[in-house]
C-alpha cells in the first residue's frame, strides 16, 4: 500500500516538482526500488535550500530557455524576427530597463544597438561606465509592429520574466528608460515630469516556487529617465537626462571619466 504523505512532504514535493517545471523539465518517471525494500522506506525529499545554486549568467541562460520562441501575446503574429532577452554584465549593480526592442535590435537581437543605442551607450559612457559593466532590457522582448507603444497585456505577459531576470543579477540601481518602463515597473500613470528626479523603492515580483526568488533580496533603488529615442528627438532634454543620471551616480559613488587635457 503506498505510503501517505504528511502535508509538510507534499508541500516540499510540490515546490520540487514546480523547480523543475520553471526550468522547462516537465516529464518525471518513478523508478521502483528493489523487490525486497518495503515502499514505505522513501527518503524525505532534499530541503530545497540544499539545492545547487546555479551562477546568475547560468540562470539568466535558464530563463532565456523557458522563454523559448514566445508565443504568450500576439506579437509573435506581427512580425517580430527574434526575442531580445538582455545584455550585459550579470552580476552588475545597475540594469537600465527600456520599453521594446526596435528594428534594429530585432534584427541583431541586442537591446539598445540602433541610434538611441548609440546614445544610450555615450550616456553610460559619460557616467564612467562601459556597456560591459552594466545590464540592458526592455519591459517586453519583442518588437511591436511599427514600433507602436506596448499594450498593456503585452507588458504584463512579458514582465514576468523581466522581474525574474532582475531578481537574478539583484542590481542595487535600476534607470528606468522612458514613461512605458517606468509606469510599468513602478505600476503608477503619472507624467514623466512627476516621476523623474526622486528615487523610488522597488522589489521585482517573483513567486516563491521559482528558481530565481531570494528572500535576502532586498530590491533595488529605481530612477527615472527619459527614453534615448525621445532625446534624439527633442535634444534639449539632454540636460534634464544628465541631471537624473548625476543622481544615480552620486549614489553609486561613480566619478565622470576625466577630460583630456587640451
Amino acid at each position: 500500500m503506498p505510503k501517505v504523505l504528511d502535508p509538510n512532504t507534499r508541500r516540499a514535493l510540490a515546490d520540487r516538482v514546480q523547480f523543475y517545471r520553471d526550468l522547462g523539465i516537465h516529464d518525471f518517471y518513478r523508478r521502483e526500488g528493489e523487490p525486497d525494500v518495503p515502499e514505505v522506506a522513501v527518503a524525505e525529499p532534499e530541503p530545497l535550500n540544499s539545492l545547487p545554486i546555479l551562477s546568475s549568467a547560468d540562470a539568466l541562460r535558464a530563463i532565456r530557455e523557458d522563454i523559448g520562441d514566445c508565443t504568450r501575446c500576439v506579437l509573435h503574429k506581427q512580425g517580430r524576427k527574434q526575442i531580445v532577452f538582455g545584455v550585459g554584465n550579470s552580476e552588475t549593480e545597475i540594469m537600465f530597463i527600456g520599453e521594446a526592442p526596435g528594428a534594429d535590435e530585432d534584427e541583431q537581437g541586442i537591446p539598445f544597438v540602433g541610434r538611441a543605442g548609440q546614445l544610450l551607450t555615450n550616456m553610460i559612457n559619460a557616467m564612467g561606465l562601459k556597456r560591459d559593466d552594466i545590464y540592458i532590457a526592455n519591459i517586453i522582448k519583442c518588437r511591436p509592429p511599427g514600433n507602436r507603444t506596448p499594450e498593456r497585456d503585452e507588458c504584463e505577459t512579458c514582465s514576468p520574466f523581466l522581474m525574474r531576470q532582475i531578481m537574478t543579477i539583484k542590481p542595487k540601481v535600476i534607470v528606468a528608460l522612458g514613461a512605458v518602463a517606468a509606469k510599468t515597473l513602478l505600476g503608477v500613470n503619472d507624467a514623466m515630469a512627476n516621476l523623474r528626479g526622486r528615487w523610488y523603492d522597488f522589489h521585482p515580483v517573483v513567486t516563491k516556487s521559482s528558481p530565481q526568488y531570494d528572500p535576502n533580496y532586498e530590491g533595488a533603488k529605481l530612477a527615472v529617465t527619459y527614453h534615448p529615442a525621445y532625446l534624439l528627438r527633442d535634444p534639449r532634454q539632454k540636460k534634464e537626462a544628465w541631471k537624473d543620471l548625476q543622481m544615480v551616480m552620486k549614489y553609486l559613488g561613480l566619478q565622470p571619466p576625466a577630460k583630456p587635457a587640451e
